[in-house]
């Protein structure tokens, strides 16, 4: 279970914020307890007048249309509010695009889902010798692989003095691939942005082209997301967004992170997108629209991690407060806390708050509300 690093003297988090998953699937403690599930603008007002955001947005689609509301400001220095059709970091939100890409090389006999890493990355695996039996594309996607994550190896500190570097996705797995297992593959769960540095590897050994320009080609292009991009090593945001801000200290003043390289986090959390958009691509993905029936069922093949949740290939799923269940991801990044998830009936969800890391507990909590109070809201 992933747990955020709410200061800079933690971690470096581009870790999951949420799980959440579609099975709707009937039965389970989970599923009997339906309960009202909580006004979302009061949600959207406390993670900006409580929780410490300085702002919020969330854009709630369902069968009557959609609903966008905002909180807050954009820039606490101008005061300029949050834009409903803002632009921001997804942080690990980038998952579910890499697993549908890999998922969609398996549905092209390119890629196997059970076969291990070394067949199409022989030389990450003969540059770290040790026992990687068992560390197959599956365990990779589902974090099953034991592999550590490489983000416990950076500091955050670091990152800031110099955000404008630039860092290998190679030398970043070398950070983690030196240090022991967590757990022998297939025995264990633990979230980790390695494994989605080595798909991404995995996808550019298949197809010979960087795993962004096959996202672009594979599913921004095709359900035209013209708010969505894989940046590189681009630090600014294109279009509107707000500026992106982290906590130091309980008693620092923020500090401006919008500006950032994002190849930190490459394949496990670099992309930029809106709420529309995501909405968009969570729609077409959890409808069965980007994956041949028998990929989207090995995507929803979910176990569970804890609290809830079962985490699939690069989705989770997490239960309703009004019933039933959801499929989506979460994501934070310098500056962006952000969470999407959709419904298996046509309803779909994504928040976005401009403060990571520094928020309060109850800011993770309260973006999962949001997401869930915008799913049950869309069925009216």
């Amino acid at each position: 279970m992933i747990k955020h690093k709410r200061t800079l003297s933690g971690a470096l988090a581009l870790a999951v914020v949420f799980g959440v998953a579609a099975g709707m699937q009937s039965g389970g403690a989970a599923a009997a307890s339906e309960r009202p599930a909580e006004p979302l603008p009061g949600i959207l007002h406390r993670l900006t007048a409580v929780d410490g955001a300085p702002g919020a947005l969330v854009e709630a689609r369902g069968w009557n249309g959609a609903t966008v509301l905002t909180s807050g400001v954009a820039d606490v220095v101008s005061g300029e509010p949050v834009r409903g059709d803002s632009r921001f970091r997804i942080g690990s939100m980038t998952k579910p695009f890499v697993a549908t890409v890999v998922l969609q090389l398996v549905g092209e006999h390119r890629i196997a889902l059970d076969a291990p890493v070394e067949r199409y990355l022989p030389d990450v695996v003969r540059n770290h010798p040790g026992d990687w039996r068992g560390v197959t594309v599956r365990r990779l996607l589902q974090h099953t692989s034991g592999l550590p994550d490489y983000l416990d190896f950076l500091s955050p500190q670091d990152i800031l003095t110099d955000p404008l570097a630039h860092h290998e996705a190679r030398d970043l797995v070398d950070l983690a691939l030196d240090r022991p297992r967590t757990f022998r593959p297939g025995h264990g769960w633990d979230y980790s942005n390695t494994n989605y540095l080595l798909a991404g590897l995995v996808i550019e050994k298949v197809t010979g082209r960087p795993y962004g320009e096959e996202i672009r080609r594979r599913i921004i292009q095709p359900l035209g997301l013209t708010a969505t991009t894989v940046p590189g090593d681009d630090p600014a945001i294109p279009g509107p967004h707000p500026r992106g801000y982290v906590h130091p200290g309980k008693d620092a003043p923020l500090m401006d992170a919008t500006a950032v390289n994002p190849s930190v986090a490459g394949a496990s959390g670099e992309m930029i997108s809106s709420a529309s958009d995501l909405n968009r691509f969570l729609e077409a993905l959890v409808g069965g629209r980007l994956l041949e029936p028998a990929q989207l069922r090995e995507m929803m093949k979910a176990r569970p991690v804890g609290d809830g949740r079962a985490y699939g290939l690069g989705l989770e799923r997490r239960w309703l407060p009004c019933g039933g269940s959801y499929w989506g991801h979460g994501g934070d990044i310098f500056g962006f806390q952000t969470a999407g998830g959709a419904t298996a009936d046509g309803r779909q969800t994504s928040v976005m708050v401009n403060l990571d890391p520094g928020g309060t507990d109850a800011q993770d909590d309260d973006i999962r509300n949001a997401v869930e109070a915008g799913l049950c809201g869309a069925r009216n």
